[in-house]
């Protein structure tokens, strides 16, 4: 029996590296990448990759998932949110340290939601990750995003010097993919 494919929608290399490292060689399906050019909305974390999962079911065939990463600082009442792209692009990891360094309080999580869905016109189930953590000066690679910001709670490293196996195990996509991952193991 060969394995069933899913196509993970993503232009983003660092993405479909970590999400094929976190669900390895299993025998019973396998993660493609498509790259989709699907539009931005502006909603709820949940809505949006609700939304695009719909749209991109329309545009490809087979089971598809979504990946939306969103970044939420306690002392802006929870922005950047799922607009944490922009705000990176604009600011650069080290305009969102210093915005957040002029708050009281650093606190904030990281979140990842994965969007399945079977095909054109089934349900999208979603399967949510979040870490909780804090926003520090820079450290690390700027290879991806805005990981050598945000320092998880219980270590005294941020996400762009940890150990991508550490990584991989604890983060708020890796969170979210064991969920989706179960669900596909009882499914395929």
């Amino acid at each position: 029996m060969s394995k069933k494919v899913i196509k993970f929608v993503t232009g983003n290399s660092n993405k479909l590296k970590e999400v094929q490292n976190i669900f390895g060689s299993n025998k019973h399906f396998s993660v493609e990448a498509v790259n989709l050019d699907l539009p931005e909305y502006q909603a709820s974390a949940e809505e949006i990759v609700t939304k695009k999962c719909h749209l991109a079911c329309e545009q490809v065939s087979g089971p598809i998932i979504i990946e939306d990463t969103s970044l939420y600082f306690k002392a802006l009442g929870g922005l950047p949110g799922p607009y944490i792209k922009w705000f990176l692009k604009e600011l650069k990891p080290e305009g969102l340290a210093h915005m957040a360094s002029l708050y009281p309080t650093q606190e904030a999580y990281a979140q990842c939601i994965f969007a399945y869905c079977e095909e054109k016109g089934s349900e999208v189930l979603l399967f949510k990750g979040i870490i909780n953590g804090k926003i520090v000066a820079p450290r690390g690679e700027t290879t991806f995003g805005w990981d050598p910001i945000f320092q998880p709670n219980g270590y005294d490293v941020t996400f762009a010097e940890m150990d991508k196996e550490i990584k991989n195990k604890i983060s708020h996509r890796s969170i979210a993919l064991q969920k989706l991952f179960e669900y596909l193991e009882k499914k395929y």
